[in-house]
């Protein structure tokens, strides 16, 4: 007897000192990889990717996916384009193979989902293909770009299919069309560029006010699709398009030295930050069960696919479940134009809100996420009650069985945390512009506003070759 009490003794120390060393040690992927974020921020790649290598988290195995997006891009920042391939090759192939597995799923519900294989978010693939098709735009590599063009029809169908295309989700995304057919201009296929620009369209219009995730039907693309559909000679589709626009085509020539397409990357992507929230388990008298929040405004079904019920959910009340929740960090600029070596002023529109893309598509999957989540707890809670009863209800005080439900109680508790990872050195923003070009070198004149009123300055070159371009420039504050 004296033994087991000193058991059950050592047990409840040695479980208070490992809660006690988990409340202080607790962070959030953000938190973890600060020093890397930092050196993104200021600028300076070398340093960036130094910190990137002595970052254990994300060196970690079920961190793979991350790491290469992460290295990707910080290669790309770095005007290595072959380098920024080479990981971006790796972790698509990684996508496409598969993240998924029983063992993976096991961790799941064991632990919680932060210890699973990142698989990455929606948007995050198609920001790949983004990337890729640059770096191969940039290395002059122009079919390798039209088959990562390719790959953006097959991702959209991927996407499509996901959600039943349903017009409320992120069943596309217009942006990687918009690219699409960029790509495919630059190659002279003006059919494919206008079937992209179409269904750029068309997700927009699919829209009640023609807005996508905090991107509203742009300019460039209204007139991209018109003279698309003019170079093919598509008159009935043009005439659709000048009625719905309210628009009357008039048709351009870039000249012989050709166009830029200058695409600004402005600030740097929310980060996910843990929320802890209180759920009571309901029973309905027809054997159904919910978890309702403590206002009562949220009722989530009892996830019977995980865990089929059972005398050990009855004594399961309220639980608090860690959830993630992006935290925007608003850019240090909010517009921009251009000014052509013509002296002619361009206005940048945005093409993709990455800001509204994160949070609104993890509001999208809110629910059931959260019912996988308290049915895992509600089960785990219903063991550890189960123990603590049997406890309870040996001969005398059963101190082994006793200890292990406290042990439990405190795994349960301690492993209890939200998935907080994202590629979070993506832009907050895109946004684009088309800029004509004259022969020779251009130097061209980009004025940045500050959300203060302050304006900043700066130029970028780009010598002309008679051929639609590309250039992606960035601010990362």
């Amino acid at each position: 007897m004296i033994i087991h009490r000193g058991l059950a003794m050592i047990m409840r120390t040695s479980t208070l000192l490992v809660l006690m060393f988990f409340v202080f040690s607790c962070a959030t992927y953000h938190d973890r990889i600060t020093e890397y974020y930092k050196e993104v921020a200021s600028g300076d790649m070398s340093q960036a990717d130094k910190a990137l290598e002595k970052n254990a988290l994300l060196k970690k195995p079920r961190n793979k996916l991350l790491y290469l997006m992460e290295k990707g891009r910080v290669a790309h920042l770095n005007g290595d384009y072959v380098n920024s391939n080479r990981y971006f090759n790796e972790a698509d192939l990684l996508i496409e193979v598969g993240l998924k597995s029983n063992t993976d799923a096991l961790v799941g519900a064991v632990l919680n989902p932060m210890s699973q294989n990142y698989k990455g978010e929606d948007f995050e693939i198609f920001m790949l293909h983004y990337y890729k098709a640059l770096n191969y735009l940039y290395l002059g590599q122009s079919q390798e770009a039209i088959v990562e063009a390719r790959r953006i029809s097959l991702q959209n169908q991927t996407q499509g299919d996901k959600f039943n295309d349903k017009d409320s989700r992120y069943s596309k995304d217009a942006f990687s069309l918009i690219l699409q057919g960029l790509i495919y201009e630059q190659d002279k296929d003006y059919n494919n560029a206008f079937i992209a620009y179409r269904n750029a369209v068309e997700v927009f219009q699919s829209m009640p006010d023609q807005t996508y995730y905090g991107v509203v039907l742009p300019e460039n693309l209204k007139y991209d699709v018109m003279r698309a559909a003019s170079k093919v000679g598509f008159t009935s589709e043009l005439q659709k398009f000048e009625k719905q626009f309210n628009l009357t085509f008039k048709d351009y020539d870039a000249g012989a030295a050709g166009e830029v397409v200058v695409f600004w990357e402005n600030g740097i992507a929310p980060v996910k930050i843990q929320k802890d929230l209180v759920f009571t388990l309901v029973k309905g008298s027809n054997g159904s069960m919910f978890f309702t929040d403590v206002a009562g405004g949220l009722i989530i079904p009892f996830d019977f696919s995980i865990g089929g019920g059972g005398s050990s959910l009855d004594a399961v009340h309220s639980l608090r479940v860690a959830y993630p929740e992006y935290i925007s960090r608003v850019p240090l600029y909010h517009s921009a134009k251009i000014t052509s070596v013509e002296g002619q002023t361009f206005s940048f529109e945005k093409v993709e809100d990455i800001d509204q893309l994160a949070i609104q598509t993890l509001k999208e999957r809110f629910g059931k996420e959260m019912g996988q989540v308290l049915t895992r707890l509600a089960i785990k809670k219903g063991a550890e009650y189960a123990l603590s009863s049997s406890a309870k209800s040996s001969d005398g005080n059963n101190a082994v069985l006793e200890g292990l439900g406290i042990g439990m109680q405190l795994f349960n508790m301690i492993s209890e945390k939200a998935d907080t990872r994202n590629w979070q050195t993506l832009p907050s923003q895109i946004n684009y512009v088309r800029v004509p070009l004259k022969a020779g070198t251009n130097v061209i004149e980009i004025d940045l506003k500050k959300n203060t009123g302050e304006l900043v300055k700066d130029q970028i070159k780009i010598e002309a070759n008679g051929q639609l371009q590309f250039y992606n420039y960035t601010t990362l504050k």
